[in-house]
């Protein structure tokens, strides 16, 4: 005969609940506040609640679930947190612990030993596991369960459990993998955006992402005159909200701050973003959740009509010499050649002859490694495709 193991659990725990809902000999339900209070173990945390103004909160109608911690836990923090925490100016770091015991609904046993993970009234999420023969929420271990209130459940943890306190930009510092993603939000002015109380969903490229990129355009896009550039591929990596894996899994997709939209799909090879592979999964913030992609996201090329087509095109002779003359030879085939890139993977309108007179430059000149050649090899090829756009009336 098969045990299921996680039912086994959720009565032993319920079993383990009896003696301490027995104590409280009340004959009538309280709510969770009075419930806690009557117990006689929760009074740091009731103080706690009390110092965060969210006694009224947890009096309201509900329902909610509390993964409430004791006193004993309370002790287990370094010392002085608590009395830090109690202190008005950390109301809104203990806000946001506080808020993190906290499930809206009824949870139940054995509801809570089924569940992987729970989002919180904080926001982010709370992993929940069996692991030898306990249950275990986060790092604290569930001794009792099933305290039922007039407006929710309780379940008494023996630790006290912490959201992630850092921001988006913080987390990525602190990760040491993310240094041209946040040198690229610094040099876009993004970064208070990313630090702000807005929830949101970032898919980051590792600096391994970034260095997939062809030579150059990392520095070329850091300069000032690419900001907007910049600006716009970055904000096409960013999601409103907090979009966990799973969530965005059955989206399938989502709408950008770039406006334009990401396809989500799961294949053989794992989870991909567009053409980029998910290679670390829900990385906690305080104000959103990281997502690790191994490739840069491109945004949609916008349309190119045939006039944009030749005003870019003029534009970038007319930048190129400039760079040429002053002896920035390297700068300025670098420049001719994002240019025909640009234009080509567009989604434009040019005749196929302008098309052909750039591609065969471009193939030319990736033919030599000498910047000079390729600046007057790719500068023939734009001033053809402009040619042709002049006169070319199909």
């Amino acid at each position: 005969m098969l045990i299921n193991r996680r039912a086994v659990m959720a009565l032993a725990l319920t079993f383990l609940s009896v003696s301490f809902t027995n104590s409280l000999r009340a004959e009538e339900k309280k709510d969770i506040v009075d419930t806690a209070v009557a117990a006689g173990q929760f009074k740091t945390l009731a103080a706690a609640l009390q110092a965060a103004d969210l006694v009224d909160a947890l009096k309201g109608k509900g329902p909610f679930t509390v993964f409430a911690p004791t006193d004993a836990a309370f002790e287990k923090l370094p010392k002085g947190t608590v009395e830090g925490l109690l202190k008005p100016e950390a109301k809104g770091a203990l806000t946001g612990i506080l808020k993190y015991h906290v499930v809206p609904g009824a949870v139940d046993a054995a509801k809570v030993v089924k569940l992987s993970n729970a989002t919180t009234l904080n926001g982010q999420r709370v992993d929940i596991a069996v692991k030898g023969g306990a249950v275990m929420v986060d790092k604290a271990k569930v001794v009792v369960t099933d305290i039922k209130c007039s407006n929710g459940v309780i379940h008494v943890i023996d630790s006290v459990i912490l959201p992630a306190s850092d921001n988006i930009p913080a987390t990525a510092v602190k990760a040491g993998t993310f240094k041209t993603l946040v040198a690229a939000a610094k040099a876009a002015g993004l970064v208070d955006a990313l630090s702000g109380d807005k929830p949101l969903t970032v898919f980051a490229p590792s600096d391994e992402a970034f260095a997939r990129l062809p030579e150059g355009t990392v520095a070329s896009l850091l300069k000032p005159e690419n900001i907007d550039q910049l600006k716009q591929i970055l904000l096409y990596h960013l999601v409103e909200g907090r979009v966990y894996s799973d969530q965005a899994l059955k989206l399938k997709e989502a709408p950008t701050l770039a406006g334009s939209t990401l396809k989500i799909s799961a294949r053989k090879k794992g989870a991909f973003i567009n053409k980029s592979k998910l290679t670390a999964l829900d990385i906690e913030a305080s104000n959103g959740v990281i997502h690790v992609i191994d490739a840069v996201l491109m945004p949609p090329a916008k349309k190119v009509s045939r006039a944009d087509a030749k005003v870019t095109i003029h534009h970038a002779v007319t930048r190129g010499t400039a760079l040429y003359n002053a002896g920035h030879t390297e700068a300025c085939a670098r420049h001719y050649m994002t240019t025909a890139i640009s234009l080509l993977d567009s989604d434009h309108e040019m005749p196929a002859h302008a098309v052909r007179h750039l591609q065969t430059a471009m193939q030319h000149a990736k033919g030599t490694t000498c910047s000079d050649s390729q600046s007057w090899t790719m500068r023939h090829g734009l001033d053809a495709a402009y040619r042709v756009m002049m006169t070319d009336i199909r």
